[in-house]
């Protein structure tokens, strides 16, 4: 069994993996002040903004992040202590639950193009309760998940991980929308929110 690894650098994976939550912190963030200017007298940004951002949320995380969690870091923690498997399995429903959340997030949307003013309260409930989730699912495996990784793993652990993330000091690296970078979708939500641009480096 390899040494576990004592490094304090932090590994390219998690570096990954903290970024992803800083822009998805983002991007959730603006699009709950998207749905409150809705109904303060305000001028929100365009629609089509919040419909970009619902979808990044939605397609990033299922090709890229959940995966890079689920089948790569979570699943070498559970190789080495099963202390954690009930908050893994936690996590893992929530990555499915999160799917679910975000649909009905884009069916209250729709409900407020097609009734106005009249379904504005269900989409912000919907859009605040969504929020709260996703906030509190990046709690929970950044407090408890990620501290107990760079406890448990080894060398040869890591050397496992990083042969299957590959060369993704880039969050964006190959994962694409539409034959278009995420890169790029996410560049063009920053040019329209100045709150998230600040998450670009």
């Amino acid at each position: 069994m390899g040494a576990v690894m004592k490094d304090t650098t932090e590994h390219a994976v998690i570096h990954v993996i903290r970024l992803d939550h800083k822009r998805l912190a983002s991007v959730t963030a603006a699009m709950l002040d998207f749905v409150h200017r809705l109904g303060d007298g305000s001028e929100p940004p365009d629609p089509i903004v919040l419909r970009a951002m619902l979808y990044y949320i939605r397609e990033y995380p299922e090709q890229f992040h959940h995966p890079m969690e689920d089948r790569v870091l979570f699943a070498a923690l559970r190789s080495r202590t099963d202390e954690f498997n009930a908050v893994l399995d936690q996590l893992h429903r929530e990555h499915l639950a999160g799917d679910v959340r975000l649909r009905d997030l884009e069916h209250a949307l729709t409900r407020f193009e097609l009734k106005g003013q009249a379904a504005l309260f269900g989409l912000r409930t919907i859009m605040e309760e969504y929020v709260e989730f996703c906030a509190n699912h990046r709690r929970v495996e950044e407090t408890v998940i990620l501290p107990a990784v760079e406890r448990h793993l080894t060398d040869v652990d890591w050397a496992r991980i990083d042969a299957a993330a590959g060369d993704r000091s880039d969050p964006f690296h190959e994962a694409t929308f539409e034959g278009e970078s995420f890169e790029s979708l996410y560049r063009l939500i920053a040019k329209a929110v100045p709150a998230v641009e600040k998450t670009i480096e």
